[in-house]
């Protein structure tokens, strides 16, 4: 199965999510913190890491205006 351009941008979209979900999974319970503060931490998170992500892109790479 050959991956477009457009499914890879997708694929890693999502995989960044997954991973700022799972540091606050992480975050609320190995670390004990207060859930509201996990979410928090993970809100703060996820735009970071698509900030320093060079390659990340626009969802536009993906959407229904993608080329």
């Amino acid at each position: 199965m050959k991956l477009t351009n457009k499914h890879k941008a997708a694929i890693k979209s999502y995989l960044r999510a997954v991973a700022a979900s799972g540091i606050t999974v992480v975050l609320a319970i190995v670390a004990d913190i207060r859930p509201e503060f996990a979410i928090l931490a993970g809100a703060l998170i996820a735009p970071i890491a698509k900030a320093i992500d060079p390659s990340s892109g626009k969802e536009a790479d993906y959407g229904v205006n993608a080329k």
